[in-house]
């Protein structure tokens, strides 16, 4: 077994346009006094990554990766989620997702999608660059708004959506494959990839690549009502990325998982700052050191009550306590007898 390591910060919800958080120097440095061990970087704003550039020049990565370092820092893994994002999208949310693309490329979705590809197979050699070994992303998304469908899905539809989908992502894994860095899918309401069924609807589409493999964040299955706990026993092999994130179900008489279309603070499934939500963490932990994952535990804030300064500040203690310094012996090493063939057998009655 391993010993999680951590903590670290996914620092999307915290770069913004005041100091510390619109520079690397001033994120790294509050991070590190806050006493995080990582951050996990996005990769769409240029005051602290340049992503083509870190994807062409090792030069550029390995002072990009001083830099960090220099604040007791390490880069965890890279993230194009919103990048990811764009690989798939249904019409219906051209405008929407069009915020999350280059100038250049809006109002074109077939522009859009190329470019979405190339910024993923950047990131590959980027991870490359920089020493990582897993990616984290969103899959995007053809077949969302058919998730409750009416009128009904007509036949063939998801077989085919999920056809296309892994058209568009092979050549992004084949990229990650040649680079040695694992693609993580954060399994999340929105994308075809939302739960453990569409994640193995999207495997046989791809083969079974090696490289599709997962980040677990157990808040998005608390809004979905999945057993968090027992997609670790299903898909321990395939996790190598962790979002620590709680989340709290709170249904009433008049809402449930789809929160009728309430703000994030009146629904029945909402985020929370580590330990305000119903999220077992102990047990998480737990299972994972069991199944001896090995990488990084990275907190993502997202709160809709809390403030996120204050969220970061308990966070980076409520995962120190929750990792497991693993043993080094069994805990009753003290009686044991020692190995003895003989003896054994004398025990068997041979």
């Amino acid at each position: 077994m391993t010993t999680i390591q951590g903590p670290a910060l996914f620092l999307a919800q915290f770069i913004g346009d005041e100091a510390p958080f619109n520079t690397l120097d001033g994120i790294c440095k509050w991070a590190a006094d806050l006493g995080f061990k990582g951050i996990q970087m996005p990769t769409l704003d240029a005051r602290f990554i340049d992503l083509k550039l870190a994807a062409e020049s090792k030069i550029y990565a390995d002072e990009l990766k001083g830099k960090v370092a220099s604040y007791g820092l390490v880069i965890t893994e890279l993230s194009t989620h919103l990048q990811g994002q764009l690989v798939a999208v249904n019409p219906a949310y051209d405008k929407l997702f069009d915020a999350f693309a280059a100038d250049e490329v809006k109002n074109n979705p077939i522009a859009r999608t190329a470019w979405a590809v190339q910024q993923l197979k950047y990131a590959a050699k980027a991870s490359l660059n920089l020493g990582l070994n897993a990616h984290a992303t969103f899959s995007g998304s053809l077949l969302w708004h058919t998730f409750h469908p009416w009128p009904q899905r007509p036949e063939g539809l998801v077989e085919e959506g999920f056809t296309e989908l892994a058209k568009r992502w092979l050549p992004i894994l084949n990229e990650f494959d040649n680079c040695g860095v694992d693609v993580c899918y954060e399994i999340h309401p929105g994308e075809d990839l939302f739960d453990g069924e569409t994640y193995e609807m999207f495997l046989d589409k791809v083969n079974h690549h090696s490289r599709a493999c997962l980040l677990y964040d157990p808040s998005h299955f608390v809004l979905q009502q999945l057993d968090y706990i027992q997609y670790i026993d299903f898909y321990h092999e395939k996790i190598k990325a962790f979002h620590v994130k709680d989340a709290e179900f709170n249904p009433t008489g008049k809402q449930g998982t789809f929160g009728g279309y309430q703000s994030w603070a009146n629904r029945a499934g909402r985020y929370r700052s580590l330990g305000d939500g119903q999220v077992d963490f102990k047990r998480i932990f737990s299972k994972l050191t069991q199944y001896d994952y090995k990488g990084w535990a990275v907190m993502e804030w997202e709160c809709c009550i809390k403030d996120s300064e204050t969220g970061a500040r308990e966070g980076v203690e409520f995962i120190k306590n929750h990792i497991i310094p693993v043993t080094k012996k069994a805990f009753d090493d003290f009686a044991s007898a020692g190995k003895d063939s003989n003896l054994n057998k004398k025990i068997l009655g041979l």
